[in-house]
């Protein structure tokens, strides 16, 4: 897998198929890439750590998972996988639109369990460890998924839907009674999202840190201190490192000139976009282009 899949940190990139939108793939770090950078989307995804030791972040919670962990993330949520220190990891990545599992407005299933599930009302853990005491269960549901997938016999799909309900049932069954995200942390969650599409939607204009803190009604000295406390970075770094991920696979899939694409990736002086670039890719715009790095 390459980066591009991840271009967008709202992420466009349509994972799954209208006819049965459910899909999975294996990733490994640092081999496929270093890092997934913050993003979301509209499908449920569900990571299986198969080997090694990663960073996984959903919402703000960063943890460190292992071998055998289970991570839920709903639609919407934000959400990052890094390589932890040297360690390399192994994961599959398990994507389904809700839609799957449903049948239509009336269906007493979604409107009491999925639904509520998907958009948070009902809280539910994001991180099943093997101590966990239902984890065998859920496990065991996608060990049978992964193997219908592989092997597809006739009427596959029935039976992957089978596993998939199955699955939340006994997520939703074994959930002890949780405190609802408060309400500050929300309105940081939509903040983030919002300042991360605007990045999207613009970074090929003129950003500016006062921008963004227009954006989200924050003071400037406020802002650039909740964008470092939640991204880990400043967003000037941010934002200048997405546009340099633009233009690498720019540089790669396109004969435009290095001028060129460095305007079209919100680089306003050529000089400066190259001092960059090489601080982040260690070569030149016209070398890496080459493959020479």
């Amino acid at each position: 897998m390459q980066i591009n899949n991840y271009q967008n940190y709202h992420e466009t990139k349509q994972h799954t198929t209208a006819e049965f939108p459910y899909n999975t793939y294996p990733c490994s770090i640092p081999l496929d890439f270093t890092r997934v950078p913050l993003h979301w989307h509209d499908e449920l995804e569900l990571i299986v750590i198969k080997k090694g030791h990663g960073l996984i972040s959903v919402d703000f919670q960063k943890k460190i998972v292992n071998a055998g962990d289970i991570i839920f993330i709903r639609p919407g949520c934000l959400h990052s996988i890094e390589q932890h220190e040297s360690d390399s990891m192994e994961y599959e990545n398990i994507l389904l639109l809700p839609e799957l599992l449903i049948s239509g407005d009336n269906d007493l299933c979604a409107t009491q369990f999925l639904r509520p599930l998907m958009s948070g009302s009902v809280p539910v853990e994001i991180f099943f460890t093997p101590a966990v005491p239902c984890h065998g269960q859920l496990t065991e549901c996608i060990c049978q998924i992964d193997l219908l997938c592989e092997t597809r016999p006739d009427g596959w799909q029935l039976a992957l839907k089978g596993y998939l309900f199955q699955f939340f049932y006994i997520l939703i069954s074994n959930q002890k009674k949780k405190e609802h995200a408060s309400s500050p942390r929300l309105k940081s969650l939509e903040k983030m999202k919002l300042v991360l599409r605007y990045v999207e939607e613009h970074y090929t204009e003129p950003v500016s840190i006062e921008d963004m803190a227009a954006l989200t009604y924050y003071s400037k000295s406020h802002f650039m201190k909740f964008f470092k406390l939640h991204m880990g970075t400043g967003f000037i770094e941010y934002l200048n490192d997405y546009r340099l991920t633009i233009a690498g696979q720019k540089l790669k899939n396109s004969s435009d000139s290095v001028l060129t694409i460095a305007e079209e990736c919100g680089f306003e002086h050529l000089s400066y976009f190259n001092r960059l670039f090489k601080r982040k890719y260690g070569t030149t715009p016209g070398k890496y282009r080459s493959g020479l790095h």
